[in-house]
């Protein structure tokens, strides 16, 4: 799982990683009657757009995920990425989203479809493509729709359905005018209609609970897509999906689609193999493709495993490999070895690596920081808007993506992203960064400067002294002080404060001076000897605006939760950057770095953490698909927390009756004001802080078109494939070369 998050919206939120809240505010920001709020998309596709009779028929593209899914069934719990993936490839979808993050009608399998009724009931018809088939030979019809609807319903316990959303509100469904006609009647206004039956899978899958649990997991024996599922080979780690000879649309270019498993810290080999033609790729990879792909000259960064070996270190290992010390200068060739055998696999590789670009868009997917107010220091409101005030997001978003040449501007709203209908940025309910401002919201909340600290536990003091260190006056003690665990600034130890030379003041280290060389304090006239202690109890004067603060004996200090496998590079500078913007504050973040596949199970959807990153999808039904992030926390039957997926456990009822009102109002712009109150009030909470739109960076072949990053556009897999010989250019490329293997052009 992708902890910096995509596929289909029916995943996106289930598997994803926000939360919820609200707060009086004089003024609501986003709320205007306007649509411009919404704006343009920050960064489009980019795909190599190529027109199809530019693209060879037939060969195979080999694209890297994640994972060989559990199940082919979308709506069941442990559908992942590639489930959604595989969906969109294999079974229809009424809708789409477009390049502005929208639902688009699919003209593929729906000719229409509008609300004919809303009084006394909402009624939608649906009319299906007269071309539209199963693969079986069967038509696509009412029985399938009815078939879907009663699965998902939640009426029926047997079936192990992961959400009901929209198909709870539906009262029947049934047959029009004609063989094509879909009549849908709900037994309550819903607004995000257009994100029912996408996908929508046949009727022997959602007919009976035995064939919706176990019937689609392995296999899919019908689809009605431009490719079938040919096989699922967990050994292999890969799904391989064919041509389908029935689709009835524009024939897909490609003979078939490999859907192959290969962990991200290994992709860049499997792209230089050869086993490879598509991969999403980190920075560091990003880089090295982008490397490879320039002229070879004095100009060209230098990369690889001596890419740090300075004249001087090469000199000093020549000297040693060709020393009179026999064992020192084995163990220096061994190494030299090494390293020439590194250098060589690595100039491999990037000659190799020469035949791929990297393609980059913005992915429909935020990232943000999420604080937990179910207890500790973070459930007092005017904490956690300290912590947001603290924060300069344009700094955070604009060290992830200005080294990547993609637009670093922060996400101003929780429900939908630039482009999107709904999007405005309402970040204005919480203000803007102000460090004055969070200092001061602490002090209301108690937390203050300089305040004294309880005396530290027995087996603290005993593994000090194990150690070696000075009971009192140290260096250690000293450099304590400042550190993301310590008990607040010039904290002796034992609920004394270390009183400075300066009287208060401090070099902006967070340590008080002293006099090199002797290690004694020198003497302020008329002052204390810096060093000397304060009477146990006795507050700390007043000092520098980044002084630890403290309420009740403790400082405030917040677990910072990291994975820490592949991948999480990025987070680690994104968290490193709000601790320094926290600690002006006066707040101290612990960082724990936490093994990648217990990170979300074990420490944020149990609420093991204060703070912590992971993102979440934008979709175009944010009143359907959010709801159950921002929704207010209830006691379920067992005396457990009913959290749903707001895993910071902060909600409002305010922000509940505004989604529910949205979710029921069919008018587009009424329904789009909600949304943005409904988001204003969630900022204002402070429950989670947007930050940036996830960049994506896609490693594609030279010669691969409509294919790469897609943006928020689903991607239209019959369109994909290799460009013919004609078409890319008088002198080819080692891309296209490579290329021709996999197209077989």
């Amino acid at each position: 799982m992708s902890h910096d998050g995509i596929g289909p919206r029916a995943v996106l939120r289930s598997v994803a990683f926000l939360t919820a809240g609200m707060l009086t505010v004089p003024a609501l920001a986003g709320c205007g009657s306007s649509d411009d709020h919404a704006g343009k998309p920050l960064a489009g596709a980019d795909v190599a757009g190529a027109d199809r009779s530019d693209i060879a028929d037939g060969g195979t593209l080999r694209w890297a995920v994640d994972t060989v899914p559990d199940t082919l069934n979308t709506f069941q719990a442990d559908a992942d990425t590639t489930t959604a993936r595989i969906a969109e490839a294999v079974l229809p979808s009424m809708y789409r989203t477009d390049g502005r993050g929208r639902a688009v009608r699919n003209p593929d399998y729906l000719a229409s479809a509008e609300v004919v009724d809303t009084e006394p009931k909402q009624v939608v018809v649906y009319r299906l493509a007269q071309q539209a088939v199963w693969s079986d030979g069967r038509e696509i019809g009412a029985a399938d729709f009815a078939a879907q609807w009663r699965a998902l319903s939640g009426k029926d316990t047997a079936y192990w359905t992961a959400r009901n959303a929209g198909y709870d509100r539906i009262e029947k469904v049934e047959r029009g005018k004609n063989d094509l006609e879909v009549k849908v009647t709900f037994s309550r206004p819903y607004a995000d209609w257009k994100s029912l039956f996408s996908p929508l899978y046949p009727k022997e899958v959602m007919g009976t609970p035995d064939s919706f649990n176990d019937g689609a997991r392995k296999k899919l024996k019908v689809t009605a897509g431009p490719f079938t599922v040919d096989t699922m080979d967990t050994e292999e780690d890969e799904v391989v999906l064919a041509r389908n000879p029935r689709w009835w649309g524009r024939s897909a270019k490609l003979q078939k689609i490999v859907l192959r498993a290969v962990p991200h810290d290994k992709r860049v080999s499997a792209l230089s193999d050869g086993t490879l033609d598509l991969a999403e790729i980190d920075p560091e990879a990003a880089r090295r493709v982008t490397v490879a792909a320039l002229p070879q000259d004095g100009n060209t960064p230098l990369m690889g495993p001596e890419a740090d070996r300075s004249a001087a270190d090469a000199l000093r290992s020549w000297a040693v490999a060709n020393g009179s010390d026999e064992d020192a200068a084995d163990e220096e060739i061994s190494a030299r070895e090494k390293l020439r055998e590194k250098a060589e696999k690595y100039a491999r590789q990037q000659k190799a690596l020469g035949g791929f670009e990297v393609r980059k868009s913005l992915e429909p997917v935020y990232t943000q920081l999420a604080l937990n107010g179910a207890e500790g220091p973070l459930s007092d409101e005017r904490v956690r808007r300290a912590v947001a005030r603290a924060l300069d997001r344009e700094d955070i978003a604009g060290a992830v993506l200005k080294p990547l040449g993609l637009p670093a501007e922060p996400v101003g709203s929780h429900l939908a992203l630039s482009g999107q209908a709904a999007y405005a940025d309402g970040s204005g309910a919480l203000g803007k960064p102000d460090a004055k401002e969070a200092r001061a919201l602490l002090s209301d909340a108690g937390w203050v400067p300089g305040g004294p600290v309880e005396e530290e536990k027995e087996e603290k003091k005993d593994a000090k002294k194990d150690e070696g260190e000075e009971a009192a006056g140290s260096e250690a003690d000293k450099d304590e002080s400042g550190g993301s665990g310590g008990g607040g600034d010039g904290d002796g130890g034992d609920g004394t404060y270390i009183v400075g030379e300066d009287d208060g003041k401090n070099d902006g280290d967070g340590k008080a001076p002293h006099d090199s060389g002797t290690g004694t304090g020198r003497l302020k006239q008329g002052g204390t000897p810096a060093g000397a202690y304060a009477p146990k109890g006795t507050a700390a004067p007043a000092r520098a605006d980044t002084a630890p603060v403290a309420k009740d004996g403790k400082a405030l200090v917040l677990r910072f939760v990291l994975p820490s496998g592949p991948g999480s590079k990025t987070l680690e500078t994104v968290a490193g950057r709000i601790a320094k913007m926290l600690e002006r504050i006066g707040i101290r973040t612990d960082v724990s770095k936490v093994d990648n596949d217990s990170y979300f199970k074990d420490h944020i959807a149990s609420g093991d953490f204060d703070l912590a990153l992971y993102s979440w999808p934008a979709t175009a039904f944010p009143a359907t698909d959010a709801r159950p992030v921002y929704s207010k926390p209830v006691p379920a039957a067992d005396g457990s927390l009913n959290v749903e997926q707001n895993w910071t456990r902060v909600g409002t009822d305010q922000v509940d009756q505004l989604f529910d009102q949205a979710i029921a109002t069919l008018d587009d712009s009424e329904r789009r004001e909600l949304i943005r109150k409904a988001d204003s009030r969630i900022w204002a909470a402070a429950g989670s802080i947007p930050l940036y739109q996830r960049p994506q960076l896609v490693a594609a072949r030279e010669n691969l078109a409509n294919a790469g990053a897609f943006g928020f556009a689903t991607p239209v897999y019959e369109d994909m494939g290799f460009l013919k010989k004609s078409a890319q250019g008088s002198e080819g490329s080692p891309g296209a070369k490579s290329g021709e293997s996999s197209s077989g052009s």
